[in-house]
């Protein structure tokens, strides 16, 4: 039984006890990551089983609950601190994150106000500054935090919308006669978030243009702008373009100074997706990623996807706060303040209301590493990512699909005397399975150009390049294997 007492919180005492058995728990799984798979072995609802289908009547003690957690959690769980995570956008938070998240937790601010949160508002203002100047972006950026890059350019985009204000959307919203039609433009190699975002706008999935990429698997340019000239001839309103610096398939690099002369002449809100590929410009000599982007209106990064903090935290850049907070400042009268005018409550520059302090992680991980630690990391995984590039390279029946300009490989097997693309997704699928099954290994797939490929994605603060050989190891073992079943078959 618990030891609450009717209406009372925990005893300090007693959670500094349970504070030190959580903080010993965290401890060990950050010094020996690999003592659980990084997938595990479970199927779908099989977790639900285990647990009661309704809530204690009585409190149960903080031993019982620690105990559920080693016995169904840690178990049944996708370890993304794993350094043999190497999916998607590999991610991993540190320790300076995590005693952070824990501060920030024991605070609880609410910083929609500046008055319910000053030390929060103000650090979040001081952080983005130090990220904009190691990134090499302009003074003029402003920058708030938010949950993800989905949420980043949701308001990017309201923020485009609003550079129209006598189309009256947000006093009469869509649909009426005589509004015009309006059009977004991406690369078909954008993240479906800017899709959503679209959507969400209430401007429908017509409302969005995928503008073809070229063999480097850019958006096209030139294609970009005849999209947008056959547009306005046909009625549609173009009010933004999103450029990707880092696309989520290949990590390609869209061309942006070429697309900010269209955005500029066409007097368009340009919105740059540098959500993964943006923290690489901490590096001075990877600084070119961003050329051009010094134009945008706007542009997202994400600190939890590649600078080692912990999920989520994502930061949206724009020349234009003036926009951003004229597209969703709305304040009844129980939020207003005495405070002076020039005073930034952060709710008004998203849907949110509520803020958390988000910026305590950032601040903590940035202070505790510093721009060379983290200079030195981001390095570090470039550098693994070009040893694995190399390797498949080097073996005849392998292959890389795409430029590697940042930490991910997108790479297949393609045997000798094997043409059919059905035939090799089949055994790229198999290998794939392989490599996950093992425990070690944590892989994801995409396709390029119709072609089914694997994708390696080094971003974990433990990743080594043993787990980055492993991984090697491990994808060719599947391949000889899949081989020899083919051959049987």
């Amino acid at each position: 039984m618990s030891n609450v007492k009717a209406g009372a919180d925990m005893d300090p005492e007693e959670f500094r006890r349970h504070g030190y058995a959580v903080i010993d728990r965290i401890a060990e799984y950050l010094r020996e990551p690999e003592r659980w798979p990084v997938l595990p072995a479970i199927e779908p609802g099989a977790f639900s089983r285990q647990v009661p289908g309704s809530a204690p009547v009585q409190g149960e003690s903080m031993e019982q609950v620690l105990a559920d957690f080693d016995r169904l959690v840690m178990p049944n769980t996708t370890h993304w601190n794993h350094p043999g995570f190497m999916a998607y956008f590999a991610t991993s938070s540190t320790a300076p994150g995590i005693l952070a998240e824990t501060l920030a937790a024991g605070l609880n601010v609410n910083a929609m106000l500046w008055r319910t949160g000053p030390a929060a508002t103000e650090l979040e203002e001081v952080t983005l500054v130090w990220l904009r100047d190691l990134m090499g972006l302009p003074a003029e950026f402003d920058g708030t935090i938010n949950d993800t890059a989905s949420s980043s350019t949701l308001y990017a985009l309201a923020a485009a919308r609003e550079m129209y204000p006598e189309l009256r959307v947000r006093e009469e919203g869509l649909g009426r006669d005589g509004t015009p039609r309006m059009r977004v433009y991406c690369s078909a190699d954008a993240h479906s978030s800017v899709d959503k975002a679209v959507i969400t706008l209430g401007m429908g999935m017509s409302g969005i243009r995928h503008i073809p990429t070229d063999e480097a698997h850019a958006m096209d340019a030139s294609a970009l702008a005849i999209a947008i000239a056959e547009d306005r001839a046909s009625g549609w309103l173009p009010i933004a373009v999103v450029a990707t610096v880092g696309t989520t398939s290949t990590t390609a690099i869209d061309p942006v100074p070429a697309i900010a002369d269209i955005c500029e002449r066409e007097k368009l809100w340009l919105h740059v997706d540098a959500s993964y590929g943006g923290t690489a410009a901490l590096v001075p000599e990877m600084q070119w990623i961003l050329a051009g982007c010094e134009r945008a209106q706007s542009l997202v990064v994400n600190p939890h996807k590649w600078l080692f903090v912990p999920i989520d935290c994502s930061v949206l850049y724009t020349r234009r706060p003036d926009v951003l907070r004229r597209a969703f400042s709305l304040v009844p009268e129980y939020l207003t303040t005495t405070d002076p005018s020039d005073v930034r409550n952060l709710m008004d520059y998203g849907v949110s209301l509520g803020r958390r302090f988000r910026s305590l992680k950032l601040w903590f991980v940035m202070r505790y590493f510093g721009a060379d630690g983290l200079r030195q990391r981001l390095r570090q995984h470039m550098d693994l990512a070009r040893s694995f590039a190399g390797w498949v390279s080097a073996d005849a029946a392998w292959e890389v699909v795409a430029a590697v300009t940042f930490s991910v490989v997108v790479f297949r097997y393609r045997p000798a005397g094997v043409d059919s693309e059905e035939e090799l997704e089949r055994l790229n699928a198999q290998i794939l399975q392989a490599i996950n099954a093992s425990g070690e290994v944590f892989l994801s797939h995409t396709k390029v150009n119709g072609r089914y490929c694997l994708r390696l994605a080094v971003g974990n603060i433990r990743t080594e390049l043993d787990h980055v050989e492993r991984a090697w190891q491990l994808a060719r073992k599947a391949a000889q294997y899949v081989a020899a079943d083919a051959g049987e078959r």
